[in-house]
């Protein structure tokens, strides 16, 4: 516009423009030097006058005066005081062109004078003469109301920066009497002025139309939003992110959304969308549905919380570097009574329902096998096959690589020959490894070749998944099987190797040379009975001896231990949280779990490092954060090992509790350690869990029952100590009753030394037919548990119909809770683990016998 020109060109003018103006009217440099030329010539004429005998003195005055005045000249140069250098070109702009621009200019110095003004702005401010010619802030100086938007353009002139402003004033400036309010424009920009002062141009123009355009544009963009707002139809925008940008009156009333009080820019799809519905149109919608308007029909949700069926006119806009913009979204009502045709409305709305709200993922397919529509539940699905989709994508792009021929196979014959397909099972590409269940189905009258072929679909992972963990499962419970039988058997060798070693050790002193093979034969024994326990561990076979024990007091006794076992390179940090709740475990077993965890830390960290020992109390509402399964909500006290080691590899967790799996070297590890504590932990009825990060380290967490002694129970750290028994004799009259020939030849010689009298049974029938040729007369009944015809539960049923009284020690390799479940509730009985020695057979007889 024209009253923007002459601020623009007078501003980018070179400096000397503004010298000019203020230089038109005076003395330039062309009147100066004529002034010099004349003056010289005077001075010519003169001496031409002067008489011969006059000129001499006066030339030589006048040359002294010269070379004084040279000479000064010189020291004044010398000492940088005066300088010589060439004066800079001026442009010299005509009067003409800035008194022909149709806003106001002023130029004033930095004092605030005015120094040149153009006729535009001596009409606008009232001003005839140059002596009238008034500086801008005093022109403006009688509105109050422009008084601090004139101050601030003041302020950046004085500053010596660029400022513009705009005043609206109640009537025109200069004229006497109003006409009506007008709107200025006023401009200050810094320009060079002499001596290296800065002066200011400043340009006052009248936008009194400018504004009037404007006006007329916001009401007719007024009158437009009304319109839309009141349209009978509803309309809202939303960003790529789902952010709402505008939401017109007439849903919002629809939806119950009050816009006096609610901002629409806190809104987003999530709360106009049923969340099932919501991939409709953040995922596909925001890239199928580039430049091109989709019909889709799906709920809205009403702040009160009802729904609200509609249909959607959903359109993308592209932007020019290709990235999508806001959303234009036709809104449709379908709610009973918007439409004509109440019986169609109706059954869609319902089958629209039924279509994007079931958990199956429904597509169709073309004859080509691209996917057409698709419902809410496919594109969570498949959402991570569908990111980038910038156009329509086949169904087997969707499914893993390998499985993508099978799938167009299936395809292929199901457009080809439709009728019954069998379900086929694939993996679905995205993160982590997915699997769905694919049911496809031919479409009889899709001969246009759109929809041939609609799709089904369930996610399967899960339950793959619990496939994997039940056939583990299964797999551990039948190793369990196996080793538990194994140790059994194993424990009747083991019980008798250690008997006759007893038994010859009993006969040989110390001097013997036999004596040492007899111990070495002994040790080795014991060294198989604790693979052998380690084996019912894994089992849960094992006998168990739980105490109340305080897990602080327990850690404390076993740092020095621990400390020896992980070695100098690593270094062992215990963290015991305060007031630990107490525990029921057996105290050995757990300690074994302890000093298991504690060494395959060590081992995962071969070049040193840090093993960390946590304990705290758990709540059940803390329980209930971590993730793991099983892992009912409870009181726990929970004990983390962690370590900064290499990591478990994803490939070797789920295997890691397996029996005879190691990641050690060859002689390096018997793959026992880990299923050791898993199933003395599972036997103590706690769970056992780990996290691990590849290069970082990993912590196994241990959640251990809280014990709360029932009423009227003293909880006490641990159980009495055994007593000491010196005189292990005695002459009472035992029925030893054990199906192993070996253990109970064994048994009964033990027995015999001691002083005894013992009778022997191969079985529990064997054992009632001695039992009634003796007449009764039996003190004590020694009994294996697991026998042929009548094991060891049912023989005591049978003793006690005769014999109520009657006392009996079991023997077994197994767990006595493994037995004690079929006997007669409150029965009493001595327990004797196999093996064992002969001391330890002849205290339990001893002990039992004294009851």
């Amino acid at each position: 516009m024209a009253h923007e020109t002459g601020m623009d060109d007078l501003a980018d003018a070179p400096p000397g423009v503004a010298a000019a103006v203020r230089q038109e009217g005076g003395i330039g440099p062309v009147g100066r030097l004529i002034i010099v030329v004349c003056g010289l010539i005077g001075v010519a004429i003169g001496f031409m006058l002067v008489d011969g005998e006059q000129f001499e003195p006066i030339m030589l005055g006048l040359l002294a005066m010269l070379a004084i005045i040279g000479v000064a000249m010189l020291l004044l140069l010398a000492l940088g005081l005066v300088r010589i250098g060439v004066r800079k070109a001026t442009v010299d702009v005509p009067r003409g062109y800035l008194d022909s621009l149709r806003e106001g200019v002023l130029i004033a110095d930095d004092a605030g004078r005015a120094l040149y003004a153009n006729p535009a702005y001596r009409v606008l401010t009232g001003s005839e003469g140059d002596d009238e010619v008034r500086p801008v802030d005093r022109v403006f100086a009688d509105d109050p109301k422009a008084a601090e938007a004139i101050y601030r353009v003041a302020q950046a002139a004085r500053e010596g920066r660029a400022a513009e402003e705009e005043v609206r004033l109640a009537a025109p400036l200069g004229a006497a009497d109003p006409e009506g309010a007008r709107w200025y424009r006023i401009r200050v920009r810094p320009v060079p002025g002499e001596a290296g002062r800065t002066d200011s141009a400043w340009t006052v123009a009248d936008v009194t139309g400018e504004r009037a355009e404007q006006e007329t544009v916001f009401l007719q963009l007024q009158f437009a939003i009304d319109y839309l707002d009141h349209a009978p139809a509803g309309f809202f925008s939303a960003e790529p992110d789902g952010r709402i940008v505008y939401l017109n009156a007439t849903l919002a009333e629809w939806l119950g959304i009050d816009l006096a009080r609610l901002d629409v820019s806190s809104l987003t799809l999530r709360d106009l969308v049923r969340g099932e519905s919501l991939p409709l149109l953040a995922g596909v919608l925001a890239e199928r549905g580039h430049d091109r308007t989709e019909t889709i029909d799906l709920d809205l949700v009403k702040r009160n919380g009802q729904n609200l069926p509609v249909r959607l006119l959903h359109r993308v806009p592209i932007a020019a570097d290709g990235a999508p913009g806001a959303t234009r979204t036709v809104v449709l009502n379908r709610s009973p009574g918007e439409e004509g045709s109440e019986a169609l409305r109706a059954a869609e709305v319902r089958f629209t329902r039924f279509f994007n709200n079931t958990p199956i993922a429904i597509a169709a397919v073309d004859r080509n096998g691209a996917i057409g529509r698709t419902n809410a539940a496919f594109l969570r699905l498949f959402k991570g096959g569908l990111a980038g989709w910038n156009g329509r994508r086949r169904l087997i792009d969707l499914v893993a690589e390998a499985d993508r021929e099978n799938v167009a196979a299936v395809l292929e014959a199901a457009g080809r020959r439709p009728g019954v397909i069998p379900p086929i099972d694939a993996g679905i590409i995205g993160d982590g490894e997915r699997s769905a269940r694919f049911y496809i189905n031919a479409v009889e009258d899709g001969a246009d070749g759109r929809d041939a072929v609609i799709v089904n679909a369930i996610e399967i992972t899960e339950h793959r998944a619990l496939e994997q963990q039940l056939s583990q499962r299964h797999k551990l419970e039948t190793v369990g099987r196996l080793a538990g039988g194994i140790a059994h058997d194993f424990n009747n060798l083991l019980t008798a190797i250690i008997g006759f070693s007893d038994l010859l050790l009993a006969n040989h002193r110390p001097s013997d040379p036999s004596f040492q093979d007899i111990m070495n034969i002994k040790q080795n024994a014991n060294r198989a009975a604790g693979l052998v326990r380690q084996l019912l561990a894994f089992s849960r076979r094992q006998t168990l001896r739980p105490q109340v024990l305080q897990l602080g007091d327990l850690l404390s006794d076993l740092s020095a231990l621990l400390s020896r076992l992980l070695g100098e390179n690593v270094r062992l940090e215990v963290l015991a949280g305060p007031d630990l709740w107490p525990i029921k475990a057996d105290l050995n077993q757990f300690e074994q779990v302890i000093v298991n965890l504690a060494v395959n830390a060590r081992d995962a960290m071969p070049g040193g490092g840090t093993t960390t020992i946590r304990t705290r109390n758990l709540l059940a509402a803390e329980a209930a954060a971590f993730a793991y399964r099983p892992l009912p909500p409870a009181d726990y006290v929970l004990l983390e090992i962690e370590d900064t080691g290499s990591g478990i590899p994803p490939e070797v967790r789920e295997r890691i509790f397996e029996p005879f799996f190691s990641t050690k070297e060859v002689g390096k590890g018997t793959g026992l350690g880990l299923s050791t504590v898993y199933g003395i932990v599972k036997q103590t009825e706690a769970y056992i869990h780990f996290d691990s990060v590849v290069g970082k380290g990993t912590v196994f967490r241990l959640f251990i029952p809280r014990y709360v002694a029932p009423e009227g129970e003293k909880a006490v750290a641990a159980v009495e100590a055994e007593p000491r028994i010196s005189d292990l004799t005695g002459s009472a009259t035992i029925l030893l009753v054990e199906d192993e020939e070996a253990v109970r030849s064994f048994a009964a010689r033990a027995l015999a030394s001691r002083g005894y009298r013992v009778h022997e049974a191969a079985s529990g029938i064997e054992a009632l037919e001695v039992m009634e040729q003796v007449g009764g007369q039996i003190d004590l009944v020694v009994s294996d548990v697991v026998m042929p015809e009548l094991d060891g539960p049912s023989l005591l049923r049978e003793l006690r119909k005769t014999r109520p009284e009657l006392k009996i020690i079991f023997v077994s390799g197994y767990a006595e809770e493994a037995f004690k479940k079929n006997l007669p509730e409150g029965e009493e009985f001595h327990f004797l683990p196999k093996p064992f020695s002969l001391r330890q057979l002849a205290v339990a007889v001893k002990e039992t016998l004294g009851r």
